[in-house]
């Protein structure tokens, strides 16, 4: 590794796991080390990763800490600082429920586990909004163990998905998915069913559904440094998601915007409730009323959130500036054109019915101001090479069978 003060630790080794790895390599010729639970193809060959460590048991909460540990005390004759970096949901609540003892040996940036626990159960998230100003869409809650009874007269179509999505997806069954729109009575109590059937006990989200394809979707990442301040904000619009079932809400394409009275809004509100770190809003813009309304907040960058390091933010910079060398950094809101996309530019001439983004979708690619992480130019192995053009050719099946 080079001659730096630091060795970045990734745990993960998905598609957000490769963006956080070349984000490091592009900044300071640094090949981070990779710690996950299984092997995955986006990360695995990648000759920008010094070594993928495979633990199983890496997401057991009696495990993690211990394998963590493991992993420092390997680490330790190189005498540098470990910077510690999730990449999932899942992850970040382990690394946040055991941060006194992961900062013997770990630098990481995250809130406290208290606020954590408020923002990831919607009920309270929701109740934290309105107070704050920022709309959401009009929410009910269902509780699954049977204790509070739903008389709620519903005006559908709405969506359910689960409040706790980590107990949701250790409660597998057959069919199971991310997002469930329902247009009817019985549609929405099958559904219930299933998932109650599934040994899943926390409350269900039931939403109203704001009507509008994938357009209608936009993004934003912010990054408030240590000390609370907010370094950096952008808001992007989403040109396409993922369409199968388990994967709905999986950005694939977006295009940077700029709205500096909701980015300011979005600013305001994490500073207000003590946030640190990187945050990464889910939002839908909504017709009816002409307001932006806020889905969920993910406690980490998102899978798509590559396009802050492609415009010069780079994301890994923001952390080693603020944890390793505690630099300051003025606040920038984000202004500049660029089409970020993990999928080929057929599926988004293809597949993207919103003329006005389609337009802007070929003006970008015509000026150059376009990128696919996936394909970083400083990746050489070519076996991953074959593997992602592959990929893309699926990216068309996909697109083509599956329709949201």
């Amino acid at each position: 590794m080079k001659n730096l003060p630091f060795i970045p630790v990734i745990i993960g080794t998905d598609i957000n796991a490769y963006n956080m790895a070349i984000s490091f390599h592009e900044a300071y010729g640094i090949k981070p080390i990779l710690i996950g639970k299984q092997q995955m193809a986006f990360t695995n060959l990648s000759s920008v990763i010094e070594r993928i460590e495979i633990y199983p048991t890496l997401s057991n909460p009696e495990k993690f800490v211990s394998i963590l540990k493991q992993v420092a005390t390997n680490l330790k004759p190189s005498n540098k600082k470990l910077l510690l970096v999730g990449t999932n949901d899942a992850y970040v609540r382990l690394i946040i429920e055991n941060a006194a003892v992961l900062k013997e040996d770990y630098v990481f940036n995250y809130i406290n586990e208290s606020l954590m626990n408020k923002l990831q159960t919607k009920s309270n998230f929701y109740k934290f909004c309105k107070e704050y100003g920022i709309e959401t869409p009009e929410t009910y809650f269902y509780d699954c163990s049977g204790s509070l009874s739903f008389n709620e007269q519903l005006t559908y179509p709405v969506i359910i998905k689960p409040s706790n999505g980590i107990a949701y997806y250790n409660n597998k069954f057959e069919g199971q998915q991310k997002v469930y729109k329902v247009e009817s009575d019985e549609a929405f109590q099958e559904v219930v069913n299933k998932i109650t059937a599934s040994g899943y006990q926390e409350e269900l989200i039931i939403q109203d559904y704001i009507p509008g394809d994938d357009t209608y979707m936009w993004d934003s990442v912010l990054y408030v440094n240590s000390s609370g301040k907010t370094q950096l904000v952008t808001f992007a619009q989403v040109v396409l998601q993922e369409h199968t079932a388990t994967a709905i809400g999986n950005y694939t394409a977006l295009i940077t915007r700029y709205n500096k009275e909701m980015m300011e809004k979005l600013q305001h509100f994490l500073e207000s409730v003590g946030y640190v770190g990187f945050a990464n809003f889910d939002i839908k813009y909504d017709t009816r009323d002409g307001k932006f309304k806020v889905f969920e907040v993910n406690i980490r960058q998102g899978r798509s959130s590559y396009y802050v390091t492609a415009l010069g933010h780079n994301m890994a910079e923001y952390l080693v500036d603020d944890g390793i060398y505690n630099k300051e950094k003025e606040l920038t809101f984000l202004n500049k054109d660029y089409l970020f996309t993990v999928v080929p530019k057929i599926v988004l001439r293809n597949f993207v019915e919103n003329q006005d983004v389609l337009q802007d979708v070929n003006r970008l690619i015509k000026q150059k101001k376009w990128g696919n992480p996936l394909f970083y130019k400083n990746d050489h192995h070519l076996k991953r090479k074959l593997y992602l053009f592959v990929r893309q050719i699926n990216y068309y099946r996909k697109y083509k069978n599956n329709k949201w």
